[in-house]
């Protein structure tokens, strides 16, 4: 087995609570392909977990709420690599990036604030500058 999957600190999803199937993938492989089970599809049945908190169970719900099947269970497939041992670690991987990121706390709300009174200055003087320059053009060229 892959080792643990771990969400974020000291969070790690059980095995027991992690469904793996197998299929026939397309792809690389050659006759290989037609004969062996190596696409991966890991089921977590993210609703009934008991693994994550309930805060961050309710976060991840409403963020990954559009890749739930059956608004509860999400799945992940991989079938990149020929041998299944790759694509199991390969779904588990996924698996963990994307509780991480669903379980990550919100980002901090930005607070206005006003520029200071030398910024203010030096882009006045800035534009007024401009403005001279482009006014001494003008009255080199007579218009």
């Amino acid at each position: 087995m892959p080792e643990p999957i771990r969400v974020r600190g000291s969070v790690v999803v059980p095995d027991a609570e992690l469904v793996w199937r197998f299929s026939r993938s397309s792809g690389p492989g050659g006759q290989h392909v037609n004969t062996s089970d190596t696409q991966v599809e890991l089921c977590f049945d993210l609703a009934a977990s008991s693994a994550l908190p309930e805060v961050w169970k309710q976060r991840a719900l409403e963020r990954l709420a559009s890749r739930l099947v059956d608004g509860r269970v999400l799945v992940v497939k991989a079938s990149e690599h020929r041998s299944q041992w790759r694509n199991r670690e390969v779904a588990a991987a996924r698996l963990a990036a994307l509780l991480g990121e669903a379980t990550a706390p919100p980002p901090k709300t930005r607070r206005a604030t006003k520029p200071s009174k030398g910024m203010v200055e030096r882009r006045l003087f800035s534009k007024r500058h401009r403005s001279e320059l482009k006014q001494g053009r003008r009255l080199q060229r007579g218009e």
